[in-house]
Formats: C-alpha cells, sequence, structure tokens
C-alpha cells in the first residue's frame, strides 16, 4: 500500500460495540448511538524487513501501515533506542522524543489528520504529557490548540504546553471532569477533538512503538511486552502492531501482553483478577506518582482487557514505594525516567517474569516532574 500521494483516501472509523459507521473526514469523535470510542477499517500489510533500509529516519519509515501520508509536520519523532537493564529485560527509551513523552507517536499522527481536515479549532484533555505532544505538534502544523489539564497537573508541562502557544484550560478536578469539560467543548462546530482515548488514530501512531522494536531486534519480538496502562493507548497500539506483524509472517509468534497499574488506582486489574470482560464496581481518584496511568473509568478497558486476555499475559500493579525504589533504581543506571514511566520496570526488575524476555517502555522524562516521593508530598 503506497501512501506517498497527499490524495490518499482516509479510511472509515467504526463501534466497535455496536457496529456503527462514521464516514472517513467527519469530525465526530464518537459513536453516534453508544458515545464509546471509534477504531480505524484500516487492516494493512507491513513491509519486510529488507525494504527498510535507507527510509526516513522516524516512525513514518513505516508508511504501509499508518493510515496517512507523510506529514510535513514531523519532528523526527520515533526510532528511540533499547538499552539492557538486565540480562533477560530491555528497556525502550521512549522519553527521547520531541517533547519528552512516548505520546508524540500518536500526537504526531492526530495533528497530520487535523491539519488534512482543517479544523477551527483543535481541543485535547489531558494529565500533561499527551497535551504537551498536542500542542506541539499542532504548532508545527499552524492549528489553534486549547488543552484541557486537571488541577494539579505538573508546572513543568503547563509551562511547556503554553509555551507552544496552546490555550490551557485548568479544570478543577481529577482526569475525568477534565474528560467531561473537554467533551463538551469538543462538540461545538468545527472542532477537531484529538482525543488520544477516542481517537482510533493516536492508537496508528502508538503502534510504532512495536514495528520498532521488531525492526531493531532483527525482525522478532521479546517473549512479554510489559505496558503501562491507564487509558491503554500504548498496549492497544502494541495489539494492533502485533497483529499486523504476525498476520503478515513477520513474526512466528506473538509476545505476551503485561499490563501495568498503580495499586491506588486499577480498575482494570479489579476486573481482570474477578474474571470479569469489563470494569466491575466503582474505583475512586486517588493520590498516587503515577498520574499519568490513574484513570478510574478507561473507556476502552474492554478491549484492554480482551487484548491482555487474547496474548495469554495478565495485569500486574506496583505500589508507591516500588514506583519511588524503580524511579531511583533508573536513576541509578543513567535513566531519569517520571513517576508513571517507571511503573513497568517497578513491575518485573524483581523477576516477575521469571526467564522470559521482555520489553518496558520508558514513557516520559523525570525532569518534567521530579521524584516519586517529592510528587506524592
Amino acid at each position: 500500500m503506497n501512501h506517498a500521494g497527499p490524495a490518499a483516501a482516509l479510511p472509515d472509523c467504526f463501534c466497535p460495540v455496536d457496529g456503527t459507521r462514521v464516514p472517513a473526514g467527519s469530525l465526530e469523535w464518537a459513536c453516534p448511538l453508544c458515545r464509546g470510542p471509534l477504531d480505524l477499517d484500516f487492516s494493512p500489510t507491513p513491509a519486510p524487513l529488507t525494504s527498510l533500509a535507507g527510509r526516513v529516519n522516524s516512525l513514518w519509515r513505516y508508511a504501509e501501515c499508518l493510515p496517512l501520508p507523510l506529514p510535513a509536520i514531523s519532528l523526527g519523532e520515533g526510532r528511540t533506542p533499547l538499552v539492557e537493564l538486565t540480562g533477560g529485560v530491555r528497556a525502550k527509551v521512549d522519553f527521547l522524543m520531541p517533547t519528552l513523552s512516548f505520546k508524540d507517536r500518536g500526537a504526531v499522527v492526530l495533528a497530520a489528520l487535523a491539519h488534512r481536515l482543517g479544523p477551527d479549532l483543535v481541543i485535547a484533555d489531558s494529565s500533561g504529557n499527551a497535551g504537551t505532544a498536542l500542542a506541539a505538534y499542532c504548532a508545527r502544523a499552524g492549528l489553534p490548540c486549547t488543552v484541557y489539564v486537571p488541577a494539579g497537573t505538573s508546572a513543568k508541562k503547563l509551562e511547556q504546553i503554553g509555551a507552544h502557544g496552546a490555550r490551557l484550560e485548568v479544570v478543577d478536578g481529577d482526569r475525568e471532569a477534565t474528560a467531561r469539560a473537554a467533551r463538551a467543548a469538543a462538540d461545538l462546530p468545527g472542532t477537531f477533538y484529538a482525543s488520544h482515548v477516542h481517537n482510533p488514530y493516536f492508537l496508528q501512531g502508538t503502534k510504532t512503538y512495536v514495528h520498532e522494536l521488531w525492526e531493531d531486534l532483527g525482525g522478532r519480538l521479546p517473549d512479554a511486552l510489559v505496558l503501562p496502562v491507564g487509558n491503554g493507548t500504548l498496549l492497544l497500539g502494541a495489539a494492533l502492531a502485533v497483529r499486523e506483524l504476525h498476520a503478515a509472517g513477520l513474526i512466528a509468534k506473538a509476545p505476551a501482553l503485561y499490563a501495568v497499574q498503580a495499586a491506588a488506582v486499577a480498575p482494570l486489574a479489579a476486573a481482570w483478577r474477578a474474571g470479569a470482560d469489563d470494569l466491575v464496581g466503582e474505583t475512586p481518584a486517588a493520590p498516587t506518582a503515577a498520574e499519568g496511568i490513574a484513570i478510574p473509568r478507561p473507556p476502552r478497558a474492554r478491549q484492554i482487557l480482551r487484548a491482555v486476555r487474547d496474548s495469554g499475559g495478565a495485569f500486574l500493579t506496583v505500589t508507591e514505594e516500588q514506583v519511588a525504589a524503580a524511579q531511583r533504581d533508573l536513576a541509578a543506571r543513567g535513566l531519569y525516567v517520571e513517576p508513571t514511566g517507571v511503573a513497568c520496570w517497578a513491575a518485573v526488575r524483581d523477576g516477575a517474569l521469571g526467564e522470559h524476555s521482555a520489553v518496558v517502555p520508558l514513557c516520559g522524562a523525570g525532569a518534567r516532574t521530579g521524584l516519586a516521593a517529592a510528587a506524592l508530598a
């Protein structure tokens, strides 16, 4: 599939719950019937490893697997390095991105889509990293952007969002209240809701995390992918990439997906333990240093649970003490990572996966958040 031309057709979206279709090019951000998140009707075939040499050195090198052509707004995102932590566990240093978090993977695809659709305003909601990424890529694309953030968001993240020229709307409430405020504004005419949760184009960007692993490991993947899960955008993107590579015969065996949540806010882990297909009961918001995954009601909960179950993986939870210890441990190894970004290393550094090979993502830079103990002080 060739995405080189600017007139390449966009795929339609559809609701994974009731099948309702949303035509390509629409500013509709949710299923018109159930208001749930949308998926993309897009089943690409990845290029073989041998054809990647000499391509652009960014995530756009996987052109066959992306639903948009290479945009002019790229900041060179992707192609982050792998470093060894222990004999069986490596870390993908995904905070080495233009805006210092993995969210650049999805943000550049959303911004490229918005640039193509030409809305009057782009709106996003975020606890920090996604909003920062979208503000940066909207600035690159010349798009007006408003980012809704919860009160208590890191001052450094707020500073960066504003520096990129985005308007800040600080919501007096938690992450859920922030999302509600943004969704209300997103229904106004001419508004593009750059939701990293509802808009499936974001997942098309995060899946490149796995395509890069596959390339850098010489056409294979580890036994396990350990991924932090709040709204699940990295895990669901990873599941998409694994399916694409496996369906194309480019990997012989799909890795198990291990989802990591903070014990303080772990609705998906609770559903997993109950053997449920969806969330069970109510999970109250609670303080945690891993603020980026503290999501009490993730809209894609059913999809996340199914992806982990189908892969043969499981859910793991980490305490605040484990997060703080893992952050200090990584810093002692030369890697200063934000508390959310160390959750996966916290979950497996004591040998939870046995002899299995695994990769953990280091999702965000510690320079913007500080140490975990200070975050909860």
